[in-house]
């Protein structure tokens, strides 16, 4: 069980990485301003429930096979650059809200998945429990009181960047401003996985 100071730290913590840009926020603002703070509720409770499933995951071992291997890693490290290079282009090319062919966002299963090939949420779990789970403690105990803290504090950061999107729907209402928004928001999806192609160190 974590100390009440470190539990504070780790509440902090929570806060600051869940709200901060990555993948994940950016999906939800572009979700909420195509299609309104209801089209991207599935995806953000998706995130909400999913990455503290991850955290408990690799606080149970899962994380082991990975670090384990340099095969693994590169297969996974692949398999996210291209899955958000993807969802960017999506993203980018999204229609008009109200357009008949408009696209439904990411649901909850997949936003829930999502997680696992997130390099950002990888590396804010990792950190996690590399930072608040001392040496010797119990793993699992400690990845779960996580998992609690960034499942507490995950859909209210989310719902910032969702109002936000939201807020964007009026000023988006020309066609010319929803493609240059989509864009941004597809090239800086994108952006956030640029870091993976450096060579490991």
């Amino acid at each position: 069980m974590l100390a009440p100071m470190d539990l504070l730290a780790a509440a902090v913590f929570a806060v600051a990485s869940s709200i901060t840009p990555g993948p994940n926020v950016l999906m939800v603002a572009a979700a909420s301003a195509s299609g309104g703070l209801r089209a991207a509720l599935p995806m953000m409770l998706g995130i909400s429930v999913g990455f503290p499933a991850m955290l408990v995951a690799l606080g149970l071992g899962l994380a082991v096979p990975v670090q384990a291997s340099a095969q693994v890693r590169g297969l996974l490290s692949m398999a996210a650059f291209l899955w958000i290079v993807w969802l960017a282009f999506r993203i980018a090319t999204a229609p008009m809200p109200g357009e008949a062919e408009a696209r439904p966002p990411m649901g909850f299963l997949g936003a829930a998945g999502f997680q696992w090939v997130n390099p950002k949420a990888w590396l804010i779990a990792v950190a996690a429990l590399g930072a608040f789970v001392p040496p010797g403690a119990d793993m699992v105990a400690g990845s779960l009181v996580l998992a609690l803290l960034f499942a507490a504090v995950s859909l209210p950061c989310l719902l910032v960047w969702a109002w936000f999107g939201a807020a964007l729907r009026r000023v988006l209402s020309s066609p010319r401003a929803f493609r240059a928004f989509s864009v941004a928001m597809g090239a800086l999806l994108a952006a956030s996985v640029l870091p993976m192609l450096r060579p490991p160190a």
